[in-house]
């Protein structure tokens, strides 16, 4: 039954991997946000796998506290983001009203 941990181990970090891969040349900012919060997922699981792979399954609670904070950091970032492309935009209308005056 360890086999099956340990091979799950192995594919979980090839999968973060490629997350980080794609994170670093993502083409869009929300590609970039999407490549990180798929890597704190990964990170859940690999640590929960790893729990039980060294028989410490309490390390599951500490998964589950990390994947609270991953979703509150991800809508963070996001509402961050938006709201700073609704400022751009609101000033990039404003600087086109004040030239037709």
């Amino acid at each position: 039954m360890q086999y099956v941990y340990t091979v799950s181990t192995f594919a979980i970090i090839l999968a973060m991997t490629l997350c980080v891969v794609r994170a670093v040349k993502g083409p869009t900012l929300f590609d970039r946000v999407l490549a990180g919060n798929a890597v704190g997922t990964l990170a859940i699981l690999l640590l929960i796998v790893t729990g039980f792979l060294l028989e410490r399954p309490e390390w599951t609670d500490i998964g589950l506290t990390y994947a609270l904070l991953n979703i509150v950091a991800a809508l963070a970032i996001l509402k961050y983001f938006r709201s700073e492309h609704i400022l751009h935009r609101a000033k990039r209308e404003d600087s086109s009203n004040e030239r037709c005056i």
